[in-house]
């Protein structure tokens, strides 16, 4: 039986392993793979709890945009709080993949010009209600890790 996914590949693997033997992606390629995805989690303090949700985002090359509606992410946003913000791919027969890690501060956008321009986005929006505001998120501190495929072995058939 064939597998179900292909190893993810990329010809621009970085030779930098870190201790545990995963490349270590550069800043414009973690960037890159913020642009290739839509679901991402965001992480933040909650009534001084940590939390982490699910959201749909797009990364228009400068910040990552998130749709909410009133709430924990927008509580956070507006109190222009630091943010993690993560997205990863995974293949889970070949066990190979990628994750990229963003900290930044969230801010609530407000600027009519702005969410004019960000309403021709596409931003999903998955939630059935909600929604009304965006959030966005500068990339300050950025960082990514890769599982290559050269060190992934696929399951065994048993």
């Amino acid at each position: 039986m064939a597998p179900p996914h292909r190893p993810l590949s990329d010809e621009r693997w970085p030779a930098e392993l870190d201790r545990n033997g995963l490349a270590i992606l550069d800043r414009a390629e973690c960037l890159h793979l913020l642009t290739q995805s839509t679901l991402g989690r965001i992480g933040l303090t909650s009534g001084a709890l940590p939390a982490i949700l699910p959201v749909n985002f797009h990364f228009d090359g400068r910040r990552i945009l998130v749709h909410t509606g009133p709430g924990t992410k927008l509580a956070a946003a507006t109190h222009d709080a630091v943010v993690a913000f993560e997205v990863d791919e995974i293949d889970p027969f070949w066990h190979t993949g990628w994750s990229v890690l963003v900290t930044g501060i969230a801010r609530h956008v407000t600027d009519p010009a702005d969410l004019e321009r960000i309403s021709t986005l596409p931003l999903a929006r998955w939630a059935p209600r909600g929604g009304g505001h965006v959030v966005s998120i500068a990339p300050e501190l950025i960082s990514g890790r890769r599982i290559e495929p050269t060190h992934a072995m696929p399951p065994q058939a048993g």
